[in-house]
This record gives structure tokens, sequence and C-alpha cells, in this order.
């Protein structure tokens, strides 16, 4: 996305969600969020915006910061097509990235499945490989490693057991 375009559209989301909500825009690109207006800020982009597609969720440690950040890769499908002759601009927009932060204490964040339905196995292997909980997520167990598996091996403190 341009940056004048991704500026306007910060601008929007800031102004339909509370104030703090949106706490800046990265270097990237990516818009930072707080996690508890992940669903509202979601909604807000799908339902006014179009971002109706969810292409990716992926976790990042940041072991020596003591944090967890989720990252979200959303596509506007059908803004992009076009029309019966022809007219308007061809592909999809995006990616935009949203980002949120969580403890690691604590790494829970909301769940986006009811926004975006890809969320569901997505949001899954996040919580198997990096131990991030989605609240409110249909079906949130283990979706590579078996259910006695301990730990969550894509942390950076993980230690793998001696074979």
């Amino acid at each position: 996305m341009a940056s004048a375009e991704l500026e306007e559209l910060r601008a929007r989301l800031r102004k339909a969600l509370r104030r703090g909500a949106v706490l800046g825009m990265q270097a990237d690109g990516a818009i930072e969020l707080q996690p508890r207006v992940l669903v509202s800020a979601g909604r807000f982009l799908r339902d006014q915006e179009g971002f109706d597609y969810l292409s990716n969720v992926s976790g990042v440690d940041w072991l020596g910061q003591g944090q967890f950040e989720v990252v979200y890769h959303l596509y506007a499908m059908r803004r992009g097509e076009r029309g019966a002759l022809g007219e308007g601009p061809a592909g999809p927009l995006g990616p935009l990235v949203l980002k949120v932060r969580v403890p690691r204490d604590n790494p829970v964040v909301p769940s986006v499945t009811t926004i975006w339905p890809s969320a569901l196995w997505q949001e899954r292997e996040v919580y198997d490989l990096m131990g991030i909980r989605f609240e409110g997520h249909p079906d949130l167990r283990r979706i590579y490693l078996w259910d006695e598996f301990e730990g969550h091996p894509l942390r950076k403190d993980y230690v793998p057991e001696e074979a």
C-alpha cells in the first residue's frame, strides 16, 4: 500500500476506535494496536474498509523485551476487482499489516476467527508453537504436536529434551 493511502487508513481507524487504541505506525508501515481493540479494529477494517481476507497470522518472540508479538496480514480482495467494463485497479489491495504485543508471562490475544475464518488454523499454529493463547477461539488446541508435548518449540527460550 502507498504510504499516503496507509496514513489515511490509519487516521480512519484511529477515529473509529477508542483513544489510545492505535499505538503507532512502524517504519515498515505496520499498524500497532492495543490487543483489547483487535476485534473491533478487525471488524472496522473488514466491514468499512473491505479487508476481507486474512492471509497470515504469525508470532514473534521478543525474549529480551519480555513480549510476544502477533502479526496479521490483511488484503482487500474485492476492492481490487475490475468492473464489467474493465475500469478500476487490478488486483487486491494490501497487504495491510497489524501488530499487537502481549507480555510473555500472560500471552493472551483476542481471537479474530469470527471476523476472518482463515484464522481458525493459523491461531492454533501460533498457540501450538509459541504458546500464545487466543481468547474466544472455538477450538484452541495443538495442531502439529501431540497433546502430551511439553513446551512450545518456536519460543527463543525453548530447550529440547535430550533424545
